[in-house]
C-alpha cells in the first residue's frame, strides 16, 4: 500500500483535472470555440469533444477505481488527439504544453488505480 502522502498527491491530481476541464469548457468555452474554428474542426467534434472530456473529468472524481480508469484512460486519448492536432496545425511547443500536461496527469491517475 502506498502512502498516504502519495494518495494525497492523486487526489489533488483527480481535482485538478476536473476544476481545470470545467474552467477551460465552462468559463473560457469562447477560446476553445476560436480555437475549433482556427483549426478548420467542425462544431459537432467540439460539443463531443466538450462532452467527452467533461465526462471523464467527473468520471476520475467518483470513488469507484472501474469510473477512475475509464475517466483518466478516456482523457488520455483525447489528450493524445488534442496533441496530434496541435503538430497538424504547426502549433508553437507552448500551446501544446496544456493537452501535455493533462495527459501526464491523467497517465499518473490511470496507473495509480490499475
Amino acid at each position: 500500500m502506498l502512502n498516504l502522502n502519495t494518495e494525497l498527491l492523486i487526489g489533488i491530481l483527480r481535482i485538478v483535472v476536473l476544476v481545470t476541464i470545467l474552467f477551460v469548457w465552462v468559463v473560457r468555452y469562447d477560446n476553445i470555440r476560436n480555437e475549433f474554428r482556427e483549426y478548420k474542426l467542425p462544431k459537432w467534434l467540439r460539443d463531443l469533444v466538450g462532452v467527452l472530456k467533461i465526462t471523464c473529468a467527473v468520471l476520475i472524481n467518483t470513488n469507484e477505481n472501474a469510473f477512475i480508469l475509464v475517466g483518466s484512460g478516456g482523457l488520455m486519448i483525447l489528450m493524445t488527439a488534442a496533441l496530434y492536432t496541435h503538430l497538424r496545425v504547426k502549433n508553437p511547443f507552448h500551446k501544446m504544453l496544456p493537452a501535455l500536461s493533462m495527459f501526464s496527469i491523467a497517465s499518473i491517475v490511470f496507473f495509480f488505480f490499475s
